[in-house]
C-alpha cells in the first residue's frame, strides 16, 4: 500500500496555511512527519482523515484517489478526546462501533488491546480514575481497536514512563511488521530515529526536506569529520588545525566531547589523517561525522 499527499494547499479566511505540501508514505514503513508548532502538520492530518478539505491538491491511495470512509484510520491525537467519567470498556466499543465495526468485534478488539497493553483491570474503571500513563495507553486501544490500515501517532510518548514507552515501542514496531501505513509525529527526535525510515519535515507550510532518513544524514554529513585527542583539550586542537591544517580542513563546530570538521575540496579524509598522525596528535576519535536528527531537524525549521 502507498499513500500519496499531492501539493495540498489550504487558507483560513484568505491566509494561506499550507503551500504545496507532498509527500508519500507505504506500508510496513514508517513515516516521521517533523514540525514545530504551527507548521502546518495537523492541518495536513486533519485534510488526510477529511476533517477539512484542501483547498486543492489530491491524495492518493495505490494511485487512486483517497477516501478517507473507505478506509480504517487510527489516530492517536496530541490533544486526548475520551470521556474522563466514562468506563473504560464502555467507551472504546461505543467509538469502535461508530467507525463501522459491530459491537461484539467492538468487545473483542478492546478486550485483546487492553490486555495487550497491560490495562485489562481496569476495563470497568472511570477513565479519569487512571494514571495520565494508563490514560494515554486507553487512547491508544481506542485508536487500533479497529484494526487500522493507516495509523497516526502524534505524541504517542507522552506521559509514558520507561517501562511503559517499551509497551509503545514494542506495538509501534508490530504495526510496520503487520505492513500498517504509519505516520509518527513528535517531538522527540530519538523516537522518530528508531522507528522512521522516512521523515518529512513541515516548515511554515512547505516541505523543507523529506526523504530516507539514513540517506539524508549521509548527505548532510558529507565531508565532515569528527577528532578528538588524548594529548590536547579541544581549544588546543582547534589552534592546532587552524594554524597547520586550514588548508585540509575547517572547523564546522565544537561539540563537548569533540570537533566537527569539514574536509576542504581535494582533500580526502585518508590524508588529513595522515597529517595529523605526522603531527603526533594521540587520537581519541575520528570518524565520519552522521548528524543527529536534531541537528538536521533545527538547521531545515530553526529560526532563520
Amino acid at each position: 500500500m502507498k499513500l500519496e499527499i499531492k501539493n495540498l494547499r489550504k487558507s483560513f479566511s484568505g491566509n494561506e496555511v499550507l503551500h504545496g505540501i507532498s509527500f508519500s508514505v507505504e506500508s510496513g514503513k514508517a513515516l516521521g512527519l517533523l514540525g514545530r508548532n504551527g507548521a502546518g502538520k495537523t492541518t495536513t492530518i486533519r485534510i488526510l482523515m477529511d476533517v477539512f478539505k484542501c483547498d486543492s491538491g489530491e491524495i492518493l491511495f495505490d494511485g487512486k484517489p483517497f477516501i478517507p470512509r473507505n478506509h480504517q484510520i487510527g489516530y492517536l491525537p496530541e490533544e486526548r478526546g475520551l470521556y474522563p467519567k466514562k468506563k473504560v470498556m464502555d467507551q472504546i466499543v461505543y467509538l469502535a462501533t461508530l467507525r463501522g465495526i459491530s459491537k461484539k468485534e467492538a468487545k473483542e478488539n478492546t478486550k485483546k488491546w487492553l490486555t495487550r497493553l497491560g490495562i485489562a483491570e481496569y476495563e470497568n474503571r472511570k477513565l479519569d480514575t487512571l494514571s495520565k500513563g494508563n490514560q494515554q495507553k486507553v487512547q491508544l486501544a481506542q485508536t487500533l481497536v479497529c484494526n487500522p490500515s493507516i495509523v497516526i501517532l502524534d505524541e504517542p510518548f507522552s506521559g509514558l514512563d520507561p517501562v511503559n514507552a517499551q509497551i509503545l515501542k514494542d506495538v509501534v514496531n508490530e504495526l510496520i511488521a503487520d505492513n500498517k501505513i504509519v505516520i509518527f509525529s513528535s517531538h522527540q527526535m530519538s523516537y522518530v530515529e528508531e522507528f522512521c525510515e522516512d521523515i518529512a519535515i513541515i516548515n511554515k507550510g512547505n516541505i523543507a526536506l523529506s526523504g530516507n532518513l539514513k540517506d539524508i544524514k549521509k548527505e548532510y554529513g558529507k565531508n565532515r569529520l569528527i577528532l578528538s585527542a588524548n594529548n590536547y583539550s579541544l581549544n588546543e586542537l582547534k589552534d592546532i588545525c587552524e594554524n597547520n591544517f586550514s588548508h585540509l580542513v575547517s572547523i564546522y563546530e565544537i561539540k563537548k566531547d569533540f570537533l566537527i570538521l569539514e574536509l576542504c575540496k581535494n582533500c580526502s579524509k585518508n590524508s588529513f589523517l595522515k597529517s595529523i598522525i605526522d603531527y603526533d596528535i594521540d587520537i581519541e576519535n575520528f570518524s565520519v561525522y552522521e548528524p543527529s536528527l536534531t541537528d538536521i531537524f533545527v538547521l531545515k525549521a530553526g529560526d532563520e
